[in-house]
């Protein structure tokens, strides 16, 4: 019976089905039909084939639906069918398509469909279906199709998807997954197109994939995914989209990657690479979209990219890159999107882009550029959003952009342009904050900007002044001459009997800012540096809160300045120590560093400025720490985690910090942890005796260093199980750190209950989250082992983390400290 794209309305009850007995195929596809389906539909015990998709139907799906025992394929998909799926459909043993997206179902997945082990084709896609996928699920090996995307799913996607090795579409993104992703996909040769996007999986991307010759289409963003990008995506060469955005992924990018020549889209955006961008990138002819945006990317922009002609969206914002803007990019003439902002970019910009007439948005803001304004970027005829601003741009608007209707917003504050704004919209509509903090901008039409006609009269005043003054000034000259030959004799006097301490150059360095202008903003914000400003004090130096001309509001650290010639020295070089190893720091968990400035009277520091208090202050105020759920203070210890692994294991050298404790580490609004406060750290060079003087916070120094100076990252380690500690139990864990090392498993002092320690005000914890206590104070344990070389490292420890809470003995209400000292429990 094949009714489809009939444009058949009304339901099926009035057809009865029992006069077709030895019916073997349905198909009502693509019509209007609507209503529930007939229950003596389901007495066609030869139907193999039934496909109602593209309909109206509705209710639930029949429970009688299993009784259709030779059925083979079950199409009701895109329809608005409501309910559990049926548990009868794992009845269907002969069954291999089954397809049931874009109703309305929701509740779990029955776990007979472990029974339906001829299944190929499995597509549950776009409903409202939660729980943990079965772990029937794993006898389905022979999947060519498995798509579950844009559900509620949690838990682990099933290991064994591609044991049969036939799996060519596995599609589970916008999802709650967490762990691994599944172990059987390295080695699917036959996979060509996987979306992962938006869940939790956290698999060392290192070791989880493989080489996919059939590969068309890889989406893992939005997950957790860690470590390297391997070569051997270089070799998947059918591959025409690969996006890897927002996971915490360090490493440069694989020169093997411009092997990809069928590559359309590549999007590594959101994460922690370094290095350049690799020149082999110039082979992607057919490449629409670059983004690599808000990565740690250095170097200059090669010149090579001009090759890419098919270019529409290149984004390499948020950056380290310097050096100036190749004016290649001119020959891609099909981009319409360029984001060049947040980076080190200097010299002018480029009149070539003046060639991109399909550019819709130009973003080139927070660079050093200077120069005037391109006659060219005013003739960009497609132009509709434009943002220049805090950067050192000069001159006058070029009249061009009067014939720019197209454009719909501008930003040029923050710059030295001067003259008449053009009598467009998107100037004249523009607001204060878009245009300030320019030299001398003017508009007749603008309600927030001076009048131009005052500009003529403050000519004509100074012409008179000028010749006013003129005969003054020069009587005067002379004057002031003899009392400059008499100050300059007394200076040389002092001189001779004073050297002064001050260094020969003054060094500045602000990321999006002139450095020099940067430096005389700050100090005139602060007045210079008066206490009022003053938001805390550290061993290093003061912080102050700072808000820029621009608007822009950072937290300022100025150096201590000391008395004697010795101290002052160490000072410098602590100092240059701390530039060293933040300037080019870029996680998610770290405070972020714009820059510094360094001048004969004064040293500071420029950072991110989170107005969340530190976790200490935090945890002792009441309000604060009913508010840290349990949920936020797991991620607070991962945030923690992840931010010294970075540091020990994705820096080179590896940086120690030395003085991890509760102040030192900050939570945005959000209540996200970034770990401050770099004064003492010291950069780790492989071999090096690492031999230096005490430091850290009384309560969070590791042991070793009461008789060792010798620093390693097992010091920080230790400080982390700590801090762990501290944000479990609510306070800082005091005698309990020496304590733990006296515990063992035979004695009786190991039988103090993990939830009586555990900070009580805030609510108990959930099944879940208890297992993520248990996880941590078990991790936090095992970091304060007094033996440094018994430690885990922090990979490992962020390894931990990420994986499948560990089962406890029994349930949270019994588990003892004991349980969680046994280390054949460890399992890093």
């Amino acid at each position: 019976m094949y009714l489809a794209n009939y444009g058949i309305r009304g339901n099926l009850h009035h057809l009865n089905f029992t006069s077709f007995p030895h019916l073997q195929l349905i198909n009502f596809s693509n019509n209007s039909l609507n209503g529930t389906l007939p229950k003596n539909m389901f007495n066609l015990s030869r139907l193999s084939f039934l496909y109602l998709s593209y309909n109206h139907f509705d209710g639930v799906i029949p429970h009688e639906i299993g009784l259709l025992k030779n059925l083979k394929h079950l199409d009701l998909s895109i329809n608005r069918f409501i309910g559990f799926i049926p548990s009868s459909i794992g009845n269907l043993i002969k069954l291999e398509l089954l397809f049931l997206s874009v109703n309305e179902l929701y509740g779990p997945v029955p776990s007979s469909f472990g029974n339906l082990k001829s299944l190929v084709h499995l597509c549950l896609l776009r409903n409202k279906l939660n729980g943990s996928l079965p772990k029937e699920f794993e006898n389905l090996t022979h999947m060519q199709t498995f798509q579950v995307a844009e559900n509620n799913f949690s838990g682990h996607l099933p290991q064994n998807v591609c044991l049969g090795g036939s799996l060519a579409k596995f599609i589970a993104y916008d999802n709650k997954f967490i762990g691994h992703v599944p172990k059987t996909l390295k080695n699917c040769s036959t996979l060509s197109r996987v979306r992962l996007d938006g869940n939790q999986l956290s698999s060392n991307i290192s070791e989880a994939f493989g080489v996919y010759p059939s590969l068309v289409y890889m989406d893992l963003s939005h997950n957790k995914l860690y470590g390297e990008l391997s070569s051997q995506w270089g070799f998947s060469h059918n591959l025409t989209s690969l996006k890897i955005s927002k996971n915490n992924l360090f490493g440069a990018i694989p020169v093997e990657i411009g092997n990809l020549i069928k590559l359309e889209m590549l999007d590594l955006s959101s994460n922690h690479l370094t290095g350049e961008i690799p020149k082999s990138l110039e082979r992607l002819t057919l490449l629409l979209v670059l983004d690599i945006h808000e990565n740690r990317i250095s170097g200059k922009i090669p010149i090579e990219v001009g090759k890419l002609s098919k270019l529409t969206r290149l984004n390499l914002g948020a950056n380290n890159m310097s050096g100036t803007i190749p004016g290649e990019i001119g020959d891609c003439r099909q981009l319409w999107y360029l984001n060049l902002s947040k980076n080190m970019l200097n010299t002018t910009i480029p009149s070539n882009l003046g060639n991109l007439h399909s550019l819709a948005y130009l973003d080139l803001s927070y660079n050093m550029l200077s120069g005037e304004i391109p006659w060219h970027i005013g003739s960009l005829r497609s132009l509709e959003r434009m943002n220049l601003s805090r950067n050192n741009l000069s001159g006058s608007i070029p009249p061009s952009f009067n014939e720019r209707v197209s454009l719909r917003s501008i930003d040029i504050s923050c710059n030295q342009l001067v003259g008449p704004l053009p009598k467009i919209v998107a100037f004249q509509n523009a607001s204060r904050e878009e245009l300030r903090d320019n030299k001398d901008l003017c508009s007749n039409d603008h309600t927030g900007m001076r009048p131009c006609s005052s500009l003529r009269k403050k000519e004509r005043t100074s012409r008179k002044l000028i010749l006013t003054l003129t005969l003054s000034l020069t009587l005067v000259a002379l004057l002031l001459l003899v009392i400059t030959c008499i100050l300059f004799r007394m200076k040389r006097k002092r001189n001779r009997s004073i050297q002064p301490r001050e260094p020969s150059s003054n060094s500045f360095s602000v990321r999006g800012f002139d450095g020099k202008i940067a430096h005389e903003n700050i100090i005139a914000a602060t007045e210079n540096f008066d206490s009022k400003y003053c938001i805390g004090k550290g061993g290093h130096g003061s912080v102050y809160k700072v808000e820029l001309p621009c608007g822009q509001v950072v937290a300022v650290k100025k150096v201590h300045a000391l008395e004697d010639e010795e101290s002052d020295d160490n000072l410098i070089k602590s100092f240059s120590k701390e530039i060293q190893a933040l300037v080019n720091i870029r996680h998610r968990n770290i405070v972020k560093l714009y820059g510094f400035c360094s001048h004969a009277r004064h040293s500071f520091l420029v950072y991110e400025l989170l107005e969340g208090g530190n976790l200490s202050q935090n945890l002792s105020n009441e309000g604060r720490a009913r508010d840290l759920n349990w949920l936020k203070r797991v991620d607070i210890v991962k945030g923690i985690a992840n931010a010294l692994c970075y540091l020990h294991h994705a820096c080179s050298p590896p940086i120690v910090h030395r003085d991890i404790s509760s102040n030192n580490v900050l939570l945005d609004d959000e209540g996200n942890p970034h770990v401050s406060d770099f004064g003492t750290a010291k950069l780790l060079r492989p071999n090096s005796t690492n031999w230096t003087s005490f430091a850290g916070t009384l309560g969070y120094v590791a042991p070793e260093l009461a008789y060792t100076m010798k620093v390693n990252e097992k010091s920080d380690v230790y400080s982390f199980g700590v801090i762990s500690l501290e944000v479990i139990i609510g306070h800082h864990p005091g005698d309990i750190t020496q304590a733990i090392s006296s515990f063992s498993p035979a004695s009786g002092a190991n039988g103090t209950l993990l939830k009586e320690l555990i900070d009580k005000r805030t609510l108990a914890p959930g099944k879940q989250e208890a297992e993520e206590l248990i996880k941590i104070t078990k991790l936090a344990f095992a970091c304060l082992h007094q033996s440094p070389l018994a430690r885990p490292s922090m990979k490992q420890v962020c390894a931990s983390l990420s994986k499948e809470n560990w089962p406890s003995k029994g349930l949270f209400s019994t588990v003892t400290l004991g349980q969680l000292l046994e280390p054949t429990l460890l399992r890093c």
